[in-house]
């Protein structure tokens, strides 16, 4: 019998500033210590939040950006087995469609930077962005996406389960 793992829901907001460049956090705590990542966090599933208003709390929490759900688009959900070994993980990919004026200043998870799309490509970033995420928004960030990866496996190996195209 498989070993059972936790499964946690989770949202990343894609931010940009004004003049295209994405703003990553290099993490100061588990999950990904020590790489850069769109910012994000856990859904609170006992007040029944939905990925929407997490996605919302999460960037006013990180970063101070007042926004609504009508800011966001989903472009992409992601079921990822087994990532680094220890926990499933349901996550939903927002892009913030209102950009950033300037950079946030330091916080509990980390630090804040803006990078552009060749930048990020040479940066440290956990093995599913480089695999999958960067890939995904590229190709999918005015449409949506859904996708499954299996990380107990090296490569880990990345399925989609259905794509909408842009309206």
């Amino acid at each position: 019998m498989a070993n059972v793992l936790p499964y946690k829901i989770s949202v990343l907001v894609f931010i940009e500033n004004a003049a295209g460049e994405q703003l990553l956090l290099l993490r100061a705590k588990q999950p990904n210590l020590g790489v850069w990542t769109p910012i994000g966090g856990k859904l609170e599933m006992t007040t029944g939040e939905s990925p929407f208003e997490c996605a919302v709390r999460e960037t006013a929490e990180e970063t101070g950006l007042p926004i609504s759900a009508g800011d966001l688009h989903l472009f992409a959900m992601i079921a990822e087995k087994a990532y680094q070994g220890e926990t499933h993980w349901l996550m939903f990919l927002f892009r913030c469609k209102q950009p950033i004026a300037a950079q946030p200043p330091d916080i509990a998870e980390g630090r804040f930077g803006f990078f552009s799309r060749e930048k990020i490509k040479s940066l440290p970033i956990p093995e599913t962005d480089k695999a999958a995420l960067w890939p995904i928004f590229d190709q999918y960030r005015d449409s949506f996406v859904a996708l499954k990866a299996d990380c107990a496996r090296s490569p880990i190996k990345i399925t989609v389960e259905q794509i909408t195209p842009k309206v």
